[in-house]
């Protein structure tokens, strides 16, 4: 996991709201448009993708539906619904646990790995359209 960028101590406190307020408005922007661009150009919503995005390279080639949920900061519930989504598209599949019955696996297919591939790009795209890359 990257290592968050280390800021320098804000001279008052209406520096540190102002940035707080200026990181809050380039999220929701990206978000917004990484939302709308993936939709309608691969018909994923922002979460969908993420959820492949975490699949994608997850050792064994599938990861427990806990540590996505922790990955995405998502619910249980909201996970379910993102997850029961994708399955109905065919992309990811859904295992129960061997070690621990009460856990759930979750995997990417290889058509979920192919709509991902497609994906990736304009999600980077996005991604640099809203976020200083140059630092």
């Amino acid at each position: 996991m990257a290592q968050p960028k280390v800021l320098q101590q804000p001279v008052n406190d209406a520096e540190l709201v102002a940035r707080w307020r200026d990181l809050a408005a380039t999220y929701s922007s990206a978000r917004n448009a990484l939302d709308r661009e993936l939709e309608k150009q691969h018909g994923l919503g922002l979460s969908e993708f993420e959820a492949l995005d975490r699949l994608v390279d997850a050792p064994g080639g599938h990861h427990r539906m806990l540590e996505v949920g922790e990955a995405m900061c998502l619910s249980q519930s909201a996970l379910s619904r993102v997850v029961a989504r994708l399955e109905r598209e065919g992309l990811v599949c859904r295992d129960m646990c061997t070690e621990d019955r009460r856990g759930v696996y979750v995997r990417l297919t290889a058509a979920g790995r192919e709509r991902h591939a497609a994906a990736r790009p304009t999600h980077l795209a996005v991604l640099a359209s809203h976020l200083d890359t140059t630092s």
